[in-house]
């Protein structure tokens, strides 16, 4: 496993590099995917999807340099029911999918800092849920002992964490959603403020109180990704005009 700052300093050591470590890490998580039908994931990038964003990436290496890009090359995923282009929503419930036409704010601001999306995890369906067995593509078994259950609804997002599948994931917290699949994987769940963080884009289980929540292996790589994830007066005023009180 290793944590978002040590990646970084991999990266910027020369050590290795975004597209040498990223299709690593995908023949990693296919093959436990595709064989093992893994049930923390609902879908893993393809190769044509990888080689956008990575492309994407040395678009924006050329603009703002790597050391204005504070989440340059770092693999993450998205829990379900987060739209992002390109990707199916499901909310894990098959005869509900779709395609969205952009991606939630939350998903475009991580992207623009540099993030590669690898995948969309399982979850309780439509996020109504604690325990992460609620979904028709499988229970997500806790990490250390699959006898338990994970914890929902985030099921997927903890599991992939947890494992060192992806450095960092969203989900969403409602009553708990996030917190407790992290907590039951030992992991770091973050639940930012109701206001902080945009919803934008996000299926909810309660629009009023829900929030995007962070997984990461160490509270220092959760400030990092919540500090980019921040909304600002301008992401307000834009959510005001579509959804006005």
């Amino acid at each position: 496993m290793i944590t978002i700052k040590e990646l970084l300093h991999r990266y910027q050591s020369g050590e290795i590099s975004p597209q040498k470590h990223i299709h690593a890490l995908l023949d990693v998580i296919r093959s436990h995917f595709h064989e093992a039908k893994d049930p923390a994931w609902i879908c893993v990038a393809s190769d044509s999807n990888i080689s956008k964003q990575l492309s994407n990436l040395e678009l924006l290496v050329k603009e703002k340099t790597i050391t204005n890009l504070p989440l340059y090359g770092i693999p993450f995923a998205i829990k379900d029911n987060i739209d992002a282009l390109d990707w199916e929503t499901t909310a894990a419930c098959p005869d509900f999918t779709f395609d969205p036409k952009k991606n939630a704010t939350v998903v475009q601001k991580l992207i623009d800092a540099g993030a590669i999306l690898i995948g969309k995890t399982n979850l309780d369906q439509f996020a109504t849920g604690l325990v992460g067995t609620r979904s028709p593509y499988g229970a997500v078994p806790n990490t250390f002992n699959p006898t338990y259950v994970s914890g929902g609804s985030s099921s997927g997002s903890a599991s992939v964490v947890a494992r060192g599948l992806v450095c960092f994931s969203l989900g969403t917290d409602t009553a708990g959603s996030g917190r407790i699949p992290a907590a039951f994987n030992n992991i770091v769940g973050t639940k930012p403020t109701p206001g902080l963080v945009s919803t934008e884009g996000v299926f909810p289980a309660c629009k009023s109180i829900d929030c995007v929540s962070i997984m990461t292996l160490t509270a220092a790589d959760a400030d990092i990704v919540l500090d980019v994830m921040k909304s600002t007066e301008l992401d307000r005023v834009k959510e005001a005009q579509f959804h006005p009180i």
